[in-house]
């Protein structure tokens, strides 16, 4: 009787696993979908998806951390919500696929003989040049400078660019309205004590009113392992709080978790651990931890877990780096540790990063790996 208990209870666990699994990857489909334009700054990309994250947290059962799921902020960008064409000697090129517009670039409507200054780089005017890549990936800017800039893929245009046709709209916002998202479960025993579950929700938005870039991996993999998790922990409380933070403004420099910090809406002394979840939809190469080396015995800790369960097939140090949200954490001397996977595919920052062909390789270990973590952390 014992044995049959015993298997039953491991089946369920394992039906309830593969339930987070599934439930992941509908939030990533759903987030990479057209209806958030790239969770950016065009078409109500990021609000969109911020109303659908506080929902999201109010369904599952999470308690705002102040008045309401959302703590509001701003910030300039630069942004493209209109026509973005631009041919080459009269052939049309596809925007993210064949070139991209620099982030910081004016628009601009002209056609121009170019004239080559190098392999690599062609000029039309001082004010706008053609730059040949190898790879085209976009990223997100604070500020317009007064030249247009264009990236050609020479892979998929071999011809030497002698004329070009451009006809590209920006438009610089000065005050964005952007919002991180911010819930918890409450501790059954020690509520002020909480352990903190970050990822940053917002990507690269769209470029120009016809394409947008999906970041699948950067970042809906992410937001969907913290939403996983915070449907375990409702159903699973532990006895001291877990938070979990979506963040805005991350592909423009941080700025959505820098502003938590000088503005926290729960005492930075009382969170004991965070972990900051970027780039986690791999793992055929196993994982890195960013802040490794800063907490020597944390790490000692998820290795011991990791070698005992045999999760993850390898988890790789790495030192402090200013590389996502965890950082002005531990800035604030709060401990953290930022996980991202590694192998399988490698698109980022580009218009490749999409939900169809993203594995989850890792994503049942990772979870796995969390949960046991968190579990003992705090006993530490």
């Amino acid at each position: 009787m014992n044995r049959f208990l015993f298997i039953l209870l491991v089946l369920l666990s394992t039906n309830g696993f593969a339930q987070d699994s599934t439930y992941t990857r509908k939030i990533i489909n759903l987030l990479t979908s057209e209806k958030f334009w790239g969770r950016g700054y065009t078409k109500n990309g990021m609000a969109n998806t911020a109303h659908f994250l506080a929902a999201e947290y109010k369904r599952i059962g999470l308690l705002p951390m102040g008045k309401s799921y959302s703590q509001s902020f701003n910030y300039p960008v630069n942004t493209f919500p209109g026509k973005m064409a631009v041919s080459i000697n009269g052939k049309k090129l596809i925007p993210g696929k064949d070139f991209i517009i620099s982030n910081e670039s004016t628009g601009m409507r002209k056609s121009a003989q170019l004239n080559q200054i190098d392999s690599v780089l062609f000029l039309a005017a001082p004010n706008l040049k053609i730059i040949l890549k190898d790879k085209l990936t976009w990223s997100v800017s604070t500020s317009v400078s007064n030249q247009t800039e264009i990236e050609i893929n020479r892979k998929n245009f071999t011809a030497l660019p002698k004329e070009i046709d451009v006809d590209i709209e920006n438009k610089f916002v000065d005050n964005f309205q952007a919002s991180n998202i911010c819930g918890f479960v409450k501790g059954t025993a020690y509520p002020d004590s909480i352990l903190l579950i970050t990822a940053h929700y917002d990507h690269l938005g769209g470029m120009g009113n016809e394409t947008y870039f999906q970041g699948a991996n950067d970042n809906a993999a992410g937001v969907a392992t913290l939403l996983s998790l915070a449907k375990y922990y409702m159903a699973n409380p532990l006895p001291y709080s877990i938070g979990f933070i979506c963040f805005a403004g991350e592909e423009a420099g941080l700025l959505g978790s820098r502003y938590f910090t000088e503005n926290p809406l729960i005492a930075l002394k009382n969170i004991k651990f965070l972990i900051n979840l970027d780039l986690v939809g791999t793992g055929e190469s196993g994982m890195t931890v960013v802040n490794a080396s800063v907490y020597p015995q944390a790490f000692a800790l998820l290795n011991k877990i990791n070698n005992e369960q045999k999760l993850i097939s390898k988890i790789n140090s790495r030192g402090k780096a200013a590389n996502s949200d965890h950082y002005f954490f531990t800035e604030k001397n709060v401990p953290a540790f930022f996980f991202y996977t590694q192998g399988g595919i490698t698109a980022y920052h580009d218009i490749y990063d999409r939900a169809e062909t993203l594995p989850l390789t890792s994503y049942n270990s990772l979870f796995k790996l969390i949960r046991s973590f968190n579990e003992k952390i705090i006993k530490n």
